[in-house]
């Protein structure tokens, strides 16, 4: 059964691709971090003192500084065991003996429920290619509970979370913290799956500051007194019910141009579950298919009149670079520059994206210029899955909330830093 904790709220750490939480396990505690996902369940973390190995991780710098877990370390160190239905979730059996008959069980054990063998050894497999491989574990996770006083933050004890123990992955360098509608993930695995979660992502100029967090919140308080938001309902995927789908109609560039023959396939599922718009905290920018992708980068064009920057975009792989003036002159507010895009999905909500979540400085400036690129980018060509994705750069600055219980997801532009302070997450 799913722990009861009441309400929650912890610090999101911003670095370059996504935002970081705390981990706080084991007894005496460890603390690890890892990426806040919405559109994964499994939470796992990085372990054994020197066997951790990630394979094709030389994209991801410092991934060598990350701390891993040690269970030997944990007085309450359990491996989940083969008869667990965390076990059954991570082998995807449809056979509930399945799992303990590859631990070897025997039959008799095995009719009788009563096999005591570990669950065996996983893979767990992410959506843009990444794998990881270990075993399921249990251990004492500490959560840091909301109170009355600002100052007096409550710290609740989950005993036998279960989390993946990952010895070897590739191309994930850093632990997850799954966030999805699994009975794996944190949420679920606290009791929240009836309730629901919120978050405020800093802007990227934040990004690595220790003495700033995004607030994360998770129960009740979350969704409570949220009707001032602007709610699209959630898309259910038959083929991926766990993640998170909203329905995008259409885009606008400023204050007129839309983007016309917006592919149904952003608000709705095909026969065999694939389509919708994934919103997922664990991709860093929006992905939007083809042609829709290509229409708005001519749109934008047609109507910035800036000289573009070729060689950033050879350089980056972003498709659409500007060199725009720069000053330091307060009058001119850099967003300025660039006309705005709103996102407009199911049940008229309209999302202008803050200024700074298209059009991003790609370096320090130069001789009164700065190069600017838009951080989009097009979905891989493959026709299964889904169809865009909401990254979250382009919620940063942005209240969302995941009201579990009505199905339905809130949008409101709001300063995330000023957020932050209120709820006291500014180191002073």
């Amino acid at each position: 059964m799913p722990s009861q904790v009441s309400d929650m709220m912890e610090p999101l750490r911003g670095v370059r691709d996504g935002y970081l939480i705390s981990l706080n396990l084991g007894t005496p505690p460890q603390v690890i971090q890892v990426y806040m996902d919405t559109g994964s369940d499994l939470t796992w973390v990085p372990c054994g003192n020197l066997s951790f190995v990630c394979m094709d991780c030389d994209d991801y710098r410092n991934n060598r500084l990350m701390p891993t877990f040690s269970p030997s370390a944990s007085s309450s160190s359990l491996r989940d065991l083969c008869g667990s239905s965390f076990c059954l979730d991570i082998h995807s059996s449809e056979n509930s003996i399945d799992p303990c008959t590859i631990a070897g069980c025997s039959l008799t054990t095995l009719l009788k429920a009563t096999c005591p063998r570990p669950c065996p050894s996983f893979a767990y497999t992410y959506g843009g290619g990444g794998v990881v491989t270990g075993t399921l574990s249990r251990d004492t996770l500490r959560v840091h509970g909301i109170s009355s006083t600002p100052d007096n933050v409550v710290t609740r004890e989950v005993p036998k979370f279960c989390f993946g123990c990952i010895g070897s992955t590739y191309r994930e360098p850093i632990g997850i913290a799954g966030f999805g509608r699994g009975s794996l993930s944190l949420p679920s695995q606290l009791g929240f799956l009836q309730k629901g979660f919120s978050h405020c992502f800093l802007p990227f100029k934040y990004a690595n500051n220790p003495n700033i967090s995004s607030p994360l919140v998770v129960g009740d308080v979350a969704i409570s007194s949220k009707e001032n938001l602007q709610f699209t309902p959630m898309l259910k995927s038959p083929m991926y019910p766990n993640n998170y789908y909203i329905g995008l109609e259409a885009i606008t560039i400023g204050n007129a141009t839309a983007i016309t023959q917006m592919p149904l396939s952003l608000r709705e599922f095909d026969a065999q579950g694939n389509g919708g718009m994934l919103i997922d905290s664990g991709t860093t920018y929006t992905h939007l298919p083809e042609p829709l992708y290509s229409n708005l980068l001519s749109l934008l064009h047609s109507v910035i009149s800036y000289p573009r920057a070729k060689e950033m975009e050879t350089k980056t792989s972003f498709d659409l670079c500007y060199v725009v003036p720069y000053t330091i002159n307060t009058l001119t507010k850099p967003g300025d520059l660039f006309p705005s895009i709103t996102f407009h999905f199911l049940k008229n909500v309209s999302l202008v994206l803050p200024q700074g979540n298209h059009f991003y400085a790609m370096g320090a400036p130069a001789n009164s210029t700065v190069v600017k690129c838009l951080l989009f980018q097009a979905m891989d060509d493959e026709d299964y899955g889904p169809a865009g994705v909401f990254g979250s750069f382009q919620q940063q600055n942005v209240e969302v909330v995941y009201d579990l219980e009505k199905e339905r997801i809130g949008f409101q532009p709001m300063d995330c830093a000023s957020a932050s302070a209120s709820q006291g997450l500014h180191k002073k």
